[in-house]
């Protein structure tokens, strides 16, 4: 089977700086991916580039096979296409990312109704409407009714990433790339929007390309994972082994600051 994703040799420069020098790795359909490493590793840069989004000042190089389309040198215009139906992202922080100037459900409208034109589908309102409320009850969001007609700032982090997904989901892509999709909520709400997604993307049949610093995250998410340090590749493998077996003194010293993370939450008083 071929991969849904396959980068070979990406390098990304800002001027004459590398940010992310000779990174290679594939993900197969229905495959669930784990990229970390600390801040400014080089995660979310290889994400943007590996669906044509990279900043202005910024250049790629290398290969970057998006569903048998390559990425890295095509025209914009010629990639629009690729997103959305073939991949979808959900990024960090959703107060950001929505539009603060939208209702929910006009927000989730737009991509429902861009995509049924694709499919020649109906898009007239009451259709998209009907997949819009679908879409929010999917995802788990109360009073899908309330949401929709709620501007971002009215509703919870939670809530509002549970639209960002329902935005994604819209799509029906093929590869949902998550970009640090929990950090900026609470533990209880981070946990059920990982068990959110990991049955979304299990029903669906998607493969996710992960992001994070957050090991336990990464171990509950993904199958098999991508070690970054300054952005290079240091270690890569299925994520039980790679988590009890470190080969790498960089993905070490992210394990046992996760251990000793855990040690102190068990003794804590």
């Amino acid at each position: 089977m071929s991969p849904l994703l396959a980068i070979d040799g990406l390098s990304v420069h800002a001027g004459g700086q590398a940010l992310v020098s000779d990174v290679s790795f594939s993900v197969a359909p229905g495959e669930r991916l784990g990229l970390i490493g600390e801040s400014g590793s080089g995660k979310s840069l290889t994400a943007l580039a590996a669906i044509g989004l990279l900043a202005d000042g910024l250049s790629a190089s290398g290969s970057v096979l998006l569903d048998g389309r390559q990425v890295v040198g095509a025209r914009d215009r010629d990639l629009v296409a690729l997103r959305g139906t073939t991949a979808a992202v959900i990024f960090q922080e959703p107060l950001t990312a929505l539009d603060p100037l939208m209702k929910i459900g006009r927000q989730v409208a737009e991509p429902v109704r861009r995509r049924a034109r694709r499919d020649g589908r109906p898009a007239d309102e009451k259709s998209v409407m009907r997949e819009v409320m679908d879409l929010l009850d999917q995802v788990a969001l109360p009073q899908p009714d309330r949401i929709a007609k709620s501007w971002p700032h009215e509703i919870s982090g939670g809530q509002r990433q549970r639209a960002a997904i329902a935005m994604a989901l819209a799509c029906r892509p093929k590869l949902l790339i998550a970009d640090e999709p929990t950090t900026a909520l609470d533990v209880t709400t981070q946990a059920e929007i990982l068990k959110l997604l990991g049955q979304l993307v299990r029903e669906r049949n998607m493969a996710l390309l992960f992001i994070s610093h957050d090991l336990p995250v990464v171990a509950s998410a993904a199958d098999r994972v991508v070690v970054l340090r300054h952005g290079r590749i240091v270690e890569q493998g299925p994520v039980a082994i790679v988590f009890r077996e470190p080969a790498h003194d960089y993905t070490q010293s992210l394990v046992a600051t996760a251990r000793s993370f855990d040690d102190a939450l068990e003794i804590a008083p």
